[in-house]
């Protein structure tokens, strides 16, 4: 039968390959409240010990997207998983959340054990950089449904906070400080766009253009950055009012989503430096920068809203940690959205 299978396009064989390749890296990422171990139909993760009066479980799930065209082109898939572990954890955090377990899904058109190590070596080192276990997965091979060395991922985080330390935003007002922590580049949001500029401007991925040592699709592939360490060390300080994950739809898409109703964010042009990868689309594109903050994090990937007097402290406290960080705008009362001056 599974010879069958394998006249179908399913390697049976190269499945338990894979199996073995990660067992490894998801130990590495293991807890004291995992029970049981990889293999199992379902993920163990045992809370009774953990000490919450009121907990809430906070989830959520997201992929990489097209950003996983570049990796494939480059042959170099040990970043995608940091990307995935980022983009649901980091959403997360922005709920006052601490991670617990993280599951992920990878499906493909032909498997490849090799391959499916080297993403889950990434998501395991991020798990462990955040803090949560690796606690299961599934890995699809589904020919016909993906081509020849394609392949998609998929993420699913759970965290936990108390019912009275969920980061709402209804208590943010006028006058509240907007910090910015930065990002690494692009993170994982916006690659359609990106693609089609590579493209049409004839660009080669492997090229440095004098600006990236390493050439610029692996300046394009750096992964997502763990928020974890910052708002956790800022959370142990004083009270964070709200955070936005800058993601897709940048700035005017994300900050207004932990805005109450009558709460507008101003934001100061300047107030924080812009990656030298968005620079060089904008040069040879001819896009103006005003324009890309609706689609990209333009170089803060999340945002802090704090009370002003509690700011220089914050700040001084994350440069001790290494965290850099932008006074990047305020709030002010007005319709819900984003300004700029």
């Amino acid at each position: 039968m599974r010879d069958l299978y394998k006249e179908a396009g399913v390697d049976v064989e190269s499945g338990y390959d894979a199996v073995e390749r990660i067992k490894g890296h998801v130990a590495r990422t293991t807890r004291n409240e995992v029970l049981g171990g990889i293999g199992q139909f379902g993920g163990l993760f045992d809370l009774s010990n953990l000490s919450y009066e009121q907990p809430v479980l906070v989830s959520s799930t997201d992929g990489v997207g097209t950003k996983l065209k570049i990796a494939i082109e480059l042959n170099r898939h040990d970043t995608i998983g940091q990307d995935l572990v980022a983009m649901c954890v980091n959403d997360i955090l922005s709920e006052g959340a601490d991670p617990l377990f993280f599951l992920d899904y990878i499906a493909t058109g032909t498997l490849s054990p090799e391959r499916v190590e080297q993403i889950v070596s990434g998501i395991a080192s991020a798990c462990v950089e955040a803090g949560c276990a690796l606690l299961g997965g599934e890995t699809a091979e589904m020919p016909g449904m993906y081509r020849h060395g394609d392949y998609d991922v998929a993420g699913f985080a759970v965290g936990i906070t108390e019912k009275h330390g969920i980061i709402t935003g209804e208590s943010i007002a006028a006058g509240d400080v907007l910090l910015g922590l930065p990002s690494s580049g692009f993170h994982s949001n916006g690659f359609s766009l990106v693609r089609k500029w590579v493209s049409d401007l004839g660009l080669d991925l492997h090229e440095s253009y004098g600006r990236f040592p390493d050439g610029l699709g692996e300046a394009l592939l750096e992964p997502t950055r763990l928020y974890g360490k910052a708002v956790t060390h800022v959370k142990q300080q004083t009270t964070i009012k709200g955070i936005a994950h800058i993601t897709g739809g940048g700035f005017e898409e994300n900050l207004p989503r932990m805005l109450p109703q009558g709460m507008r964010a101003q934001l100061s042009e300047g107030s924080f430096p812009i990656p030298d990868v968005y620079r060089f689309f904008m040069e040879r594109t001819s896009t103006r920068e005003q324009d890309l903050y609706s689609t990209f994090n333009m170089g803060i990937g999340m945002v802090l809203a704090l009370m002003p007097d509690v700011v220089e402290d914050v700040q001084k406290s994350l440069y001790s940690i290494g965290e850099p960080s932008y006074v990047i705008g305020k709030v002010t009362s007005g319709e819900r959205g984003v300004a700029w001056t």
